[in-house]
């Protein structure tokens, strides 16, 4: 007959030293906290350029080329989808990787923003990307008269490509990952 071995009983030490490791690794996850403070001053700061652009805009909007002005509207437009993409990131990375939001306090509070997971939040990031890139290259297209220079545009194009290529193979690979039961 074989003798089996006596289970072995895990050190009271190691796994106490194991449980603090834990809960300091757990604990690390509010060192984001500074970050989304400082995206929110960010949102401040760009909320202050838009300011300021909207009061430029409004002064030099009647006397201005209706090409300038659709100009002045896709800047603006720009501003606020970087001002959303920040709130997004702010929202459900905190929410994601810090604390959850008690939102029962606040009536107005948008459901989806706090019930987006990482897979999500990556493909709203890319779509703001490319929507902010496509912005970008239509203002280059309705400059074009000014000063042509088809480097440049090429540039502009092909990243703007890139980006397109790369948010659609990112939702693939999601909805690969999802049909599979991953994530």
């Amino acid at each position: 007959m074989s003798e089996q071995p006596a289970p072995s009983r895990p050190n009271p030490v190691l796994q106490r030293i194991g449980r603090m490791l834990e809960n300091v690794l757990f604990a690390s996850r509010w060192l984001m906290l500074p970050f989304y403070v400082g995206l929110v001053l960010s949102l401040a700061v760009l909320f202050l350029k838009f300011l300021r652009m909207l009061w430029d805009f409004v002064l030099h909007a009647p006397g201005a080329k209706s090409t300038d002005t659709i100009l002045d509207v896709l800047s603006l437009i720009d501003v606020i989808l970087v001002g959303n993409l920040i709130l997004i990131v702010v929202f459900s990375g905190y929410e994601n990787f810090v604390s959850r939001i008690d939102t029962s306090g606040q009536p107005n509070w948008p459901v989806w923003i706090t019930k987006i997971d990482f897979a999500g939040l990556k493909q709203k990031l890319l779509a703001s990307i490319v929507a902010i890139s496509a912005i970008h290259v239509l203002e280059a297209f309705l400059n074009i008269d000014a000063a042509f220079d088809a480097t440049k545009m090429t540039w502009l194009v092909a990243v703007h490509l890139v980006f397109v290529v790369s948010a659609l193979l990112l939702a693939l690979s999601d909805r690969l990952a999802a049909d599979r039961g991953g994530e």
